[in-house]
């Protein structure tokens, strides 16, 4: 047995409790939380702590497959420049997607994650997460504007799936986004997923998407000439929320990733689709784009917040942490705890883990972290606020 108490503890199942004690068995499964209302006495084998215990963090959006690619392309350019500059990069050989794969793996436990939804191309990842302390959630992606070549891509993702499925790792068929799918290609996936339990999709990340969608112009079109993927024949989607209500699989919970430049109409027009949950990677954002999600307008929609990282190759690094703090600086009136709700049971609720994760109840086994160097009396976090696994 172990015993934890803070300054603070963050629950999820009612309010802060102050200097409460946790007690777990030695694998972390949680035996029970005793409420002692601040009066906390000296109990023997009680490792106190000046912070706040937080359950594990989940991470919503990743690419773990992309941890090679850091620093390869320039802050701030833009979404269609950012695609130029990945597919000219991406070439690779394994042992550097395996170095940095497993090194991005063993930085996101170290910094609390215990639960992540990693967007895959291929089964280059596989090998590590199937080793790893975290547990992953594979979205298999597809993606491609010909609508002749659709077949052949979802041949290619079924590939993926086989292996996945032989190596006994959860996985889902998503697209990536409206942007980069023929209608064909949405279809066909569609009946590939019609059993998803989690999908996910890349959602209204930048200010050009709509302007491809509905005109074939703007900054994505001119990206794409440039890159000689327009197919002599473009048959796209005309809105995100056509996307989401008519080509996305009904089944299970989707996870609408960036919600960058996303407006009120387009929420509530998309929230006709149950099982919604809005995927916010806000330091992702600013790199590509300088722009931050209106966090603000989601909440006064009552939409279901959650929170990734994206990858090395639009990001400095893999911190839900580092997440958090950016929203927090940029909307200082957010209280603690709903950022670290957020970032933990709504993540599993979104990935379908809510009955192991996101919480700190007895009998689940989620992880604890220890929030430190965080203003106690205000309940915010602070430039150098710090975590550390506790288990």
């Amino acid at each position: 047995m172990k015993r934890f108490a803070a300054q603070y503890i963050i629950t999820n199942s009612g309010p802060p409790l102050k200097r409460a004690v946790i007690t777990t068995e030695d694998d972390g499964t949680i035996v029970s939380i005793e409420n002692t209302s601040g009066h906390l006495k000296e109990i023997h084998s009680t490792e106190f702590y000046n912070g706040i215990i937080i359950p594990g963090f989940v991470n919503c959006h990743s690419h773990l497959e992309l941890s090679h690619m850091k620093d390869y392309s320039s802050k701030g350019k833009g979404l269609g420049d950012f695609i130029e500059q990945i597919r000219s990069t991406r070439d690779y050989n394994k042992e550097s997607v395996y170095s940095s794969t497993s090194s991005a793996d063993n930085y996101m436990y170290k910094e609390g994650i215990v639960l992540c939804a990693d967007v895959c191309n291929t089964s280059d990842s596989f090998n590590i997460k199937k080793q790893s302390r975290i547990r992953y959630i594979n979205l298999l992606e597809v993606f491609g504007l010909d609508p002749e070549k659709a077949g052949r891509r979802m041949d290619d993702i079924i590939k993926v799936a086989e292996t996945a499925k032989e190596m006994d790792l959860p996985y889902s068929l998503v697209p990536h986004s409206a942007y980069s799918m023929s209608l064909t290609l949405f279809r066909l996936l569609r009946n590939e997923s019609l059993n998803n339990k989690i999908t996910s999709i890349h959602f209204m990340e930048s200010a050009g998407e709509e302007a491809f969608l509905k005109n074939q112009t703007g900054s994505l079109m001119s990206s794409y000439k440039r890159s000689g993927l327009i197919p002599s024949k473009l048959e796209i989607p005309g809105s995100h929320t056509d996307v989401v209500l008519n080509e996305i699989t009904k089944s299970g919970n989707l996870i609408l990733i960036h919600n960058t430049f996303v407006d009120r109409k387009t929420i509530r027009m998309v929230k006709e689709r149950e099982n919604l949950f809005w995927c916010l990677c806000p330091n992702s954002n600013i790199y590509i784009e300088n722009q931050i999600p209106p966090l603000n307008l989601l909440m006064e929609e009552g939409c279901e917040i959650v929170i990734g990282t994206d990858s090395l190759a639009s990001n400095i690094n893999l911190s839900i942490l580092d997440e958090l703090k950016t929203l927090q600086f940029n909307f200082p009136e957010i209280p603690i705890e709903d950022l670290v709700f957020w970032a933990t049971i709504n993540g599993a609720k979104a990935l379908g883990e809510e009955e192991q994760y996101g919480s700190i109840e007895p009998g689940k086994k989620p992880g604890l972290l220890l929030l430190q160097n965080v203003d106690l009396q205000n309940m915010k976090l602070l430039h150098d606020s710090f975590v550390t696994r506790l288990i």
